[in-house]
């Protein structure tokens, strides 16, 4: 499927192609919270919508916006904030999923340093059979000046299909956001000009994951909106639905899967405008609770999504409820832009680093993320918990409290965990 004609015209004349583009490049130039709202709004009536949306400029031209030149965003911004083009961002391989430094697709640059040769390919990428503008990783030979080794090292590129060599393949047929167009994309001999390299050269596996946590926080926010439309239906329904010479909704039972429902949505909402929040504050670092947020919704989502489903009763697992499509939608959440298991593994290693900088030990897994480390819990709160934090002085109580991960650091040993493997395991849609 495809989004209605009539739907994507009323999306470009309200300006949702280029939300947070600033308004002199085009755009309407929203902060992080206001896109949030907006893609709630969205994400409760059509994730699909929502998802080709996102991927057009959550991770499609967010690295022109992260780290474009002047002359790299006066180029595209304008018509890609119009709609009057798509974006696409091109990193999962066939051989590359959550290990997203496998890449093979490769960039060679000519003896005459004006452009880049391309070839490669790319699968699952979200907008790949109608964008016209992609953001290609691809490995590229560095040379050290001082030793004079020459390494692979991972570089963004932005590729136009007008350079010519650049193919899709037919849209992939998917459980669900089937209005959302998923295709490989497929890249033969393009030339791309030495100007369109993002983020400068051996750089883009930093582009790529600044990319993915800055693009993040919008997932929370959208399935905020699909929670609190399958809740409003659920509500609606217990309320007219009369058994026993009664509505369901005085039961016990029902009341009890509904105060569950409004508890996820009401979490889900409150990470989602926290972490917006946060950036919109410029604090540095925000990556672990962009991955918090995104595994919490995802799977919080799920269970609301089925819970409504469960209330319906038989109506809700028939397709006029509109509730398994929702279903459907929301399964590839807990897969794409980085799968839950991943992302656990980072949380986790994020608490352990933050032990291992206390205690000593081996060199952290990820390097430094921006997390203040000591032995009180001031930085590492809520500014407005910074008083209470303060009450946290005694370093044997900070000691104390680490004694858990101290445990197992001893258990885990870094050879046990081999760090070239962890560091690049952050991945996503593609």
């Amino acid at each position: 499927g495809s989004i209605e004609e009539e739907t994507v015209e009323g999306l470009k004349s309200m300006g949702c192609f280029g939300l947070q583009v600033p308004e002199e490049l085009g755009g309407i130039g929203l902060t992080n919270t206001q896109y949030a709202r907006m893609v709630e709004v969205v994400g409760m009536h059509d994730l699909g919508v929502a998802i080709a949306l996102g991927a057009h400029q959550s991770i499609g031209f967010k690295g022109i916006l992260l780290f474009g030149n002047k002359s790299q965003k006066e180029k595209y911004l304008p018509r890609l904030a119009s709609g009057e083009a798509y974006a696409a961002f091109c990193l999962t391989e066939p051989s590359s999923g959550s290990d997203a430094a496998s890449i093979q697709t490769v960039a060679e640059l000519s003896p005459c340093g004006g452009f880049y040769t391309l070839n490669g390919s790319k699968i699952w990428i979200s907008n790949g059979g109608t964008a016209e503008v992609f953001t290609v990783f691809a490995k590229t030979r560095i040379k050290n000046i001082t030793t004079g080794e020459e390494t692979d090292k991972m570089s963004a590129f932005i590729v136009e299909r007008a350079f010519g060599g650049v193919s899709s393949g037919p849209p992939e047929q998917k459980m669900g956001i089937q209005c959302s167009n998923t295709a490989e994309v497929h890249f033969e001999d393009v030339k791309v000009p030495a100007e369109n390299l993002l983020g400068g050269l051996g750089k883009g596996f930093q582009v790529a994951m600044h990319i993915l946590n800055n693009g993040r926080f919008g997932m929370a926010a959208a399935m905020a909106g699909t929670m609190r439309g399958v809740l409003l239906k659920a509500v609606d329904h217990a309320a007219d639905r009369q058994q026993f010479g009664k509505s369901i909704g005085r039961f016990g039972a029902i009341q009890e899967k509904l105060a569950h429902m409004a508890m996820l949505l009401y979490v889900t909402e409150a990470m989602a405008y926290m972490l917006s929040a946060n950036m919109d504050m410029k604090l540095p670092d925000y990556k672990l609770e962009a991955a918090i947020s995104k595994i919490f919704a995802s799977e919080a989502a799920w269970t609301v999504a089925d819970e409504g489903i469960q209330i319906l009763g038989g109506m809700g697992y028939m397709k006029e409820s509109g509730l398994e499509k929702v279903l459907r939608d929301l399964r590839i959440f807990r897969i794409f832009e980085g799968t839950n298991e991943i992302l656990r593994l980072f949380v986790a290693l994020s608490g352990m680093e933050a032990s291992q900088a206390i205690f000593g030990g081996q060199r952290g897994p990820r390097g430094k993320v921006g997390v203040p480390t000591g032995q009180t819990l001031q930085g590492l709160v809520h500014p407005e918990l910074e008083d209470c934090a303060a009450l946290v002085r005694d370093p044997a109580e900070a000691q104390q409290g680490g004694q858990l991960p101290r445990g197992i650091l001893a258990r885990w040993q870094p050879s046990r965990l081999p760090c070239s493997r962890r560091p690049r395991s952050l991945l996503a849609r593609g």
